[in-house]
């Protein structure tokens, strides 16, 4: 299998070669093209139960479609994310510890050995405008994720505040919580609100731009 992420940074989308009898999960919606004479199987993204919990509680697509080379030359499909950002690809692999933590909706695709699960995230994920559970990627293989703007990261060795809605990606050690920016008027008056403290050791990845942030700047224009 082979793949290239193209359109960098702001408008990516995902070419992937696949060989005769190698399969990627992608979901629902994610695909842009294919070749006409690929296999796509649909199903519930884990199972019926695991697919709604990973829908209303993990913000993931209810459905995941398999895409799957049963021919005898190489086939290509290209995915894209639902909003306009960057896409990266990771390798997992079962040293990789307990893999990585993804905010809602910044799984795009994986190869058939990855595995994606829920795991509570608390209440103040929640008032932070995070959800209250977080997707957890374990398993060995290759994931595809990405978010609305460009990603960038950071090491963290303590302590990192983060602005709520532009978290993306953490390893499962580190900590969140959900704070005020600074005192209450300053915190409001200020635009901050809420922000989100960072706790541990890790690389987290940041996205340039968020969805709230957009919605917060339309809405009064409309």
């Amino acid at each position: 299998m082979k793949s290239e992420i193209k359109g960098q940074p702001s408008f990516c989308y995902i070419h992937i070669d696949l060989e005769p009898g190698e399969s990627v999960i992608a979901e629902s919606d994610a695909m842009a093209s294919m070749a006409a004479d690929l296999d796509m199987e649909t199903s519930f993204n884990g199972g019926f139960f695991s697919g709604l919990l990973k829908k209303f509680l993990g913000g993931e697509s209810l459905f995941i479609n398999k895409f799957t080379n049963n021919t005898d030359s190489t086939k290509r499909v290209t995915l894209v994310q639902a909003t306009p950002g960057e896409v990266r690809e990771v390798q997992l692999n079962a040293d990789s510890d307990q893999g990585l933590c993804l905010q809602p909706g910044a799984y795009v695709s994986s190869t058939p050995g990855v595995k994606l699960g829920i795991k509570w995230a608390g209440f103040g994920s929640f008032i932070g405008r995070e959800g209250l559970f977080k997707l957890m990627v374990t398993g060995t293989g290759t994931l595809w994720y990405g978010a609305y703007g460009g990603l960038f990261e950071r090491d963290i060795d303590g302590e990192f505040i983060v602005d709520t809605a532009h978290l993306v990606a953490y390893q499962p050690s580190m900590k969140l919580k959900v704070q005020l920016a600074g005192g209450i008027i300053a915190s409001f008056l200020g635009g901050e609100g809420l922000v989100t403290r960072v706790e541990g050791k890790g690389t987290i990845i940041l996205q340039s731009r968020s969805l709230s942030g957009l919605a917060g700047w339309v809405n009064p224009r409309l």
